[in-house]
């Protein structure tokens, strides 16, 4: 919990705007991600054909769309980001190695780790000052 705080509070003393939109991004760009695996699930079984041996097919689908509809909401907001991108590591991790396993898509590939890395970043670093979840901590 100390390690925590003393993340929180490296963060809060180091927040820039850019870091926000960012963030707002991010959830942007995973929320819209979820929509579009909600609307077309073929396309997302089609992704999933490599590993669809190893993990079950169907479960997969019903983690993916929400899993990113609701996280990309949630980091948006800055409300729970480090539990919401907790949930989007396996995704992303699977994203990439999907490239490796099954067809090369560079473009795919390059979007899949960019996302992961920025993921990983946002774990370390938070929500950030103006979130949701530091509005709540301020009114206590």
């Amino acid at each position: 919990m100390g390690v925590i705080k003393s993340l929180n509070k490296w963060a809060n003393a180091h927040t820039y705007y850019p870091l926000d939109l960012l963030r707002v991004a991010l959830g942007a760009f995973l929320f819209i991600k979820g929509i579009d695996f909600m609307g077309n699930s073929a396309m997302l079984m089609e992704l999933i054909k490599p590993i669809k041996s190893l993990v079950g097919g169907m479960a997969l689908v019903h983690y993916v769309a929400p899993a990113h509809f609701i996280g990309g909401l949630l980091i948006a907001f800055g409300l729970l980001t480090r539990w919401a991108v907790l949930a989007q590591l396996p995704i992303l991790i699977g994203a990439v190695l999907i490239n490796f396993i099954g067809e090369m898509h560079t473009t795919n590939l390059i979007l899949s780790i960019v996302v992961l890395l920025t993921c990983i970043f946002f774990l370390f670093y938070g929500s950030g000052r103006h979130s949701v979840d530091k509005y709540l901590k301020m009114q206590k």
